[in-house]
């Protein structure tokens, strides 16, 4: 009985945890999109007036030149006034002067447009900081909420187990902050500017089109349905590295297949797949698994082996998956990289692969490529 009213008491101060830094997290997540909001104007604001200072220094430089020859035409008549008369004398000294004031004035308007885009500038990179610390405690919070929100009908079962795996708990969490802040980014950075974009350039059509400029407008449509296009393929490439939907349609090979021809067109590596066996039904979970695991294999040829050529082999054996990846790049000293502490893509693809009770080998060496092989037990 106390055992219960403890466990209901927890969880009450649980629940009332959980909606206060729920709603933290949001009061942050609002701060740092007013941040960026502002930030996307002062950048706009900052891009017209370095168009400007660009302006005024040229004009500047133009009204230097004016005046050395205002100046050297002012001496020449001073001195010659047998041959020019007052009046020439007058008229020089006027445009000098003139010339002199008017170059005056843009220095001084060069100053204070230096001065205000300086004051942009700090502007612009506090407000910077300000959405960086506030992206990593909206991940922080994320985390907390991780484990708040976990299933506490055995507490002592629980905080047991949170003892032995809080290290592994706590990466797959974080792992989970980041890939949600990378795709809340790539759609902010991607199909979110578009389409603002989109609503912008529409505006201005519906101008063109009010004072009849016909030709313009059609131009511009035109520059629309390129953007709108890209956007579009934008939000289909999210999609798919969230979730391949030809998984469960297609299967595993002909996604990986896919993904392979897209990789090739992007990174210009050549990747062979080979597959051994007649590809069998494997569940939803196994499938997602192994094409994630060749996915950050992928990846980290591209962004770490330097390597022109990679073997991808798939072998569907008797109750047992074999994936072998193997590149010929630069590789590297696995002892050194263990005394770092090791990559994170690497552990990451060693966890996946425990969670499916599989196992996973690593061969590399200075100079020599990487290998990477799976042994993943399915029962088909």
């Amino acid at each position: 009985m106390n055992q219960a009213i403890s466990i209901t008491m927890l969880d009450g101060v649980i629940n009332r945890t959980i909606e206060t830094v729920e709603t933290s997290k949001s009061q942050i997540f609002e701060i740092a999109e007013n941040a960026r909001q502002e930030g996307n104007s002062l950048k706009h604001d900052l891009h017209e007036l370095r168009q400007e200072i660009a302006k005024v220094i040229s004009k500047v430089d133009e009204l230097e030149l004016s005046y050395r020859r205002a100046r050297a035409r002012l001496v020449l008549v001073s001195r010659n006034f047998q041959t020019y008369t007052e009046e020439d004398i007058r008229i020089a000294y006027e445009e000098a002067n003139r010339i002199q004031v008017e170059l005056s004035i843009y220095r001084e308007r060069e100053d204070n447009l230096k001065k205000r885009r300086n004051d942009l500038e700090r502007q612009l990179r506090t407000l910077e900081e300000t959405i960086e610390r506030a992206e990593k405690l909206v991940t922080q919070m994320g985390v907390v909420l991780g484990y708040l929100t976990g299933d506490l009908s055995k507490v002592g079962e629980a905080l047991e187990e949170a003892k032995q795996h809080q290290l592994m708990g706590l990466k797959v969490i974080q792992a989970q902050e980041e890939e949600r802040k990378r795709v809340a980014r790539e759609i902010h950075d991607g199909p979110a500017q578009s389409m603002a974009n989109v609503v912008l350039r529409s505006e201005i059509v519906e101008k063109m089109l009010k004072n009849e400029r016909i030709l313009e407008a059609q131009m511009e449509l035109h520059e629309l349905k390129e953007m709108v296009r890209l956007s579009l393929a934008d939000v289909r490439r999210i999609i798919f590295d969230l979730r391949p939907m030809a998984l469960d349609d297609l299967g595993l090979v002909p996604t990986l297949q896919k993904y392979i021809q897209t990789y090739e067109d992007r990174t210009k590596i050549s990747v062979d797949l080979v597959v051994f066996g007649v590809e069998q039904p494997l569940k939803s979970s196994v499938k997602a698994a192994m094409f994630r695991l060749v996915q950050e294999c992928l990846n980290n040829v591209e962004k770490h082996s330097g390597a022109s050529m990679v073997q991808v082999k798939i072998e569907f054996q008797e109750n047992t998956l074999r994936l072998v990846v193997k590149d010929d790049g630069i590789g590297f000293d696995q002892a050194a990289q263990k005394a770092k502490g090791g990559s994170y893509g690497l552990l990451g693809m060693r966890e996946r692969a425990q969670l499916l009770e599989g196992t996973m080998e690593l061969q590399s060496s200075p100079g020599e490529g990487t290998k990477v092989m799976f042994q993943i037990p399915v029962k088909f």
